[in-house]
């Protein structure tokens, strides 16, 4: 079948597009079908004990990294979101640091000036740390697409990728683009220039809006 037959979405969101594909073979609409990540009781326990260790009560993730570097926006103005969210929302942030990250980091911390912490975790480990967050901060990456999956309310700043197409799917979000930003794909090693123009303020501005829509 796969090899005779096209199908032809119409959907922008990758997520749909996939979809349209299953409605195609199986005459069957999943739609409203929540999907379900695993749940290690083990590894929520652990996760719960560092927490309670690291005496980290409510937390926002926030996630520096992305594929490449078009797609990131930079580490010291996590710091700041970091710094203004303790303030204006009371919550520390947890610094997703993936492989080869530690940097990123290191520097998100340093900005951040006591109000972010990082945190290296397997992948089960990831879930279960973003199961229980109130909001997730970062661009167009793997951990942010979890979040969307665990329905935690999610920031996405984007730049060179369309976010009609790669934004968080299915779940409260913000997504801040500038006007200037181009749907290119560039892998270029620094960040998109448009993506420069989103400042921290902006980002916490839509934090505190989801975190209130959230709590009402």
């Amino acid at each position: 079948m796969f090899y005779t037959r096209q199908v032809h979405s119409r959907d922008a969101h990758v997520v749909d597009q996939n979809l349209s594909l299953v409605r195609a073979v199986t005459r069957n609409s999943l739609g409203g079908i929540p999907a379900e990540l695993p749940r290690d009781p083990f590894v929520e326990s652990s996760i719960a004990s560092k927490l309670k260790s690291l005496a980290i009560g409510s937390y926002a993730i926030l996630n520096p990294g992305a594929g490449w570097g078009a797609k990131q926006w930079p580490a010291e103005r996590y710091g700041q979101t970091a710094r203004l969210l303790a303030d204006r929302a009371g919550l520390t942030s947890l610094v997703n640091c993936g492989p080869g990250e530690e940097a990123l980091a290191s520097e998100v911390e340093k900005t951040a000036g006591g109000a972010a912490q990082a945190i290296t975790t397997s992948i089960s480990e990831l879930i279960a740390l973003t199961r229980h967050a109130m909001l997730f901060i970062g661009g167009d990456t793997g951990p942010m697409h979890l979040a969307a999956i665990l329905d935690v309310p999610v920031v996405a700043i984007f730049g060179p990728t369309n976010p009609a197409r790669n934004g968080p799917y299915g779940t409260r979000s913000v997504v801040l683009r500038n006007a200037a930003s181009i749907t290119s794909h560039a892998r270029r090693p620094r960040p998109d220039a448009a993506m420069l123009e989103i400042g921290a303020p902006e980002v916490v501005d839509a934090a505190v809006k989801l975190l209130g829509a959230t709590r009402a």
